[in-house]
Order: structure tokens, then C-alpha cells, then sequence
């Protein structure tokens, strides 16, 4: 991951050729101290990302973290940054856009991680990122006490329906797959009980049931006797992620820990230097 670039784009979304209420208002040699603070209970995550910005517009800037990373709490003080004054004004709304995406991934996660504990079962997250924050998101997640999934299309297989369909059946689309890519993690969609026998006897070491009652997965779980992994997927919330947690599959996939995690709510105040 190159978070420069990352940052950088960012930057060239919001700044484009210049940011000319800051260029109006602000002395060029003014210094100021910002504090960012958090203003509701939840798990900071992208302190790098903010840093990256604010250094990115102010090389010499200084910056103080003023909490650890991965810990829910329930609020206050997470970073001083000093610096000039254009600079923080003008980094300010990319940086807390970073911090309080990425800080709302990580609680959102941490939500879901306790809801299951005790299960045995662990929470993974998808590809449905936003695009090109993957990386950044994925790392998110794993701060919140989450599990990352494959991160593409290129480090794990995942046969569904449709790709079964056009090798010809699940027997052939899993000899195929280790025949391409041997060493691959390789896992196997399956929709029915009757999927899940054709997956085993293709010796899928791995199976995500899709949308499945949790009945149905307590039969699949009873079904595969341990022969494979089981991941449960498909319309997984808070409400009812423990009961599908509890039928003794190994993972349980949530899309929503990336596409609908609400931002954490920060603030950052700007206090002139003389």
C-alpha cells in the first residue's frame, strides 16, 4: 500500500489548483496548534493516514498522538498537530475524513467481534470496499478485532454459481482451480444442502453457505462433520450475527463492517500560535 499516493489523491480531490478561502484569510508565515478530538465512544483507527496528510502540506510539522490505536474508548483527546496555519486549515477535512472513515470501520468491527464472543466463530470482512481504500479499510477492520478475508481477486479462489457453471460443475471448477492455481486458498460457494455434498466431494477445504437460515447451517455444520471450513455470509447485522455465529460455523462474513459503517464522530480546533 503507498499511502502517500492515497493521500495524495486526496489531497488533489479536495485542494485542487489551491485553496483560496485559507489563501484569502490566512498569513503565509501564521502558526497554529490543532487538536483532534474524539466525541463519541468507539475505536480510533487511521492515525498514520491523517499524519500522512497533515505532513504532506507541512513537512516540519509536528504531531503528538495522544492515544493508542485498536482500543475502544469513549472519547477525548487523539492527536495535536503544530504547524502553519494554512497548511493544518487546509489538510484538515481530508485528514478527519480518513481518521473518522477508518475510526468508524474499526468500531463498527469492534461491535460485531463482541457480539460473537464466546462462539468460537470470527468475523470477516468482504471486498465491498470503497475504491481504492481497500488496504486502508482492510487494516480497519483488523484493528476493530476483525479478520480479513482475501484481499482481491488475485490471493484466494472462490468458486460461486456462476463460475461452477462455466467449468462445467463444481467437480470440475475446483480441479480446474488447483490445476491453475496450485497453493491458493480455495473455497467453494454453496446455496443448498445439496451444493454443500457436491462441494465436500470435490474435497473443497473450505465452503461459505450463502444467505442460509441459521436451521440450515446448524444441518450444514452437522452435514460436513468437520471435513471443511464453514463461512456463513449474506445479510449478517448486529441483530442476528451471534445466533449465526452459534450454529458452529468458523467465520462469519459482514459486508457491512466497509459499505455502511457510520463515521466516527471527531472535531479538530484550531488555536492560533503568536
Amino acid at each position: 500500500m503507498d499511502l502517500d499516493a492515497i493521500v495524495r489523491r486526496a489531497l488533489e480531490e479536495d485542494v485542487g489548483p489551491g485553496d483560496v478561502t485559507t489563501r484569502a484569510t490566512v498569513p503565509r508565515a501564521a502558526r497554529a496548534r490543532a487538536r483532534i478530538t474524539q466525541k463519541q465512544p468507539g475505536v480510533v483507527f487511521g492515525l498514520d493516514a491523517a499524519e500522512a496528510t497533515f505532513r504532506a502540506l507541512d513537512g516540519d510539522a509536528r504531531l503528538e498522538r495522544l492515544t493508542a490505536e485498536g482500543e475502544w474508548r469513549d472519547g477525548g483527546p487523539v492527536l495535536d498537530v503544530e504547524g502553519s496555519a494554512a497548511a493544518l486549515l487546509t489538510a484538515e477535512r481530508t485528514a478527519l475524513n480518513f481518521l473518522q472513515r477508518l475510526s468508524g470501520v474499526a468500531t463498527l468491527t469492534a461491535r460485531y467481534v463482541e457480539a460473537v464472543g464466546g462462539t468460537g466463530a470470527r468475523v470477516l470482512d468482504t471486498r465491498k470496499t470503497t475504491p481504492g481504500l481497500r488496504a486502508l479499510e482492510k487494516a480497519a477492520v483488523a484493528a476493530g478485532g476483525g479478520t480479513n478475508h482475501r484481499a482481491g481477486l488475485y490471493d484466494a479462489i472462490l468458486i460461486k454459481e456462476n463460475h461452477a457453471a462455466m467449468a462445467g460443475g463444481v467437480a470440475a471448477a475446483v480441479e480446474a482451480a488447483r490445476a491453475s492455481s496450485p497453493g491458493v486458498p480455495l473455497e467453494v460457494e454453496c446455496r443448498t444442502l445439496a451444493e454443500v455434498e457436491e462441494a465436500l466431494a470435490a474435497h473443497a477445504p473450505r465452503l461459505l453457505l450463502d444467505n442460509m437460515a441459521p436451521a440450515l447451517l446448524r444441518e450444514a455444520v452437522a452435514r460436513v462433520e468437520g471435513r471443511a471450513e464453514l463461512e456463513a455470509s449474506g445479510g449478517v447485522t448486529l441483530g442476528t450475527i451471534r445466533e449465526i455465529a452459534g450454529t458452529g460455523v468458523h467465520f462469519v462474513s459482514v459486508g457491512a463492517l466497509t459499505h455502511s459503517a457510520p463515521a466516527l464522530d471527531l472535531s479538530l480546533l484550531l488555536e492560533p500560535l503568536p
